[in-house]
């Protein structure tokens, strides 16, 4: 059974541009992983935009998914994992690989297969 990480983030911008809190986006990804019966191993909280690499928080899930901690990650929205192209990069590299075998989005699908990583990049 995969083991996932939560991963939720807000961006530090203007308040009224946010879509869902962080402490909204807990609430519905835990109960969606109880729902679905996910395994959640660790939670990743993090302020900060996505529009530029390198993001602290959600470097250290990625370092952990490479040393095996976890199969997958659940998020609200792809868009709460990639804003730029080195981390879309990062998380697609991971799921050719092997390391990453699932995301999870309560907003929406996604398939580990050529047509899924490319919609997911247009999500990104």
């Amino acid at each position: 059974m995969p083991k996932y990480f939560i991963y939720a983030r807000k961006s530090t911008e203007s308040e009224e541009r946010q879509q869902l809190s962080i402490p909204a986006q807990l609430d519905e990804l835990r109960d969606f992983a109880k729902k679905q019966n996910l395994e959640v191993v660790d939670t990743f909280i993090e302020s900060k935009t996505a529009k530029t690499p390198g993001r602290k928080i959600f470097n250290q899930m990625i370092e952990k998914i490479k040393s095996g901690e976890a199969d997958g990650i659940l998020s609200w929205h792809a868009d709460r994992l990639a804003r730029n192209a080195v981390d879309a990069g990062e998380i697609i590299n991971l799921l050719d690989t092997g390391k990453l075998v699932d995301l999870k989005f309560p907003t929406g699908d996604f398939q580990n297969n050529p047509s899924g990583k490319f919609m997911l990049s247009i999500n990104f």
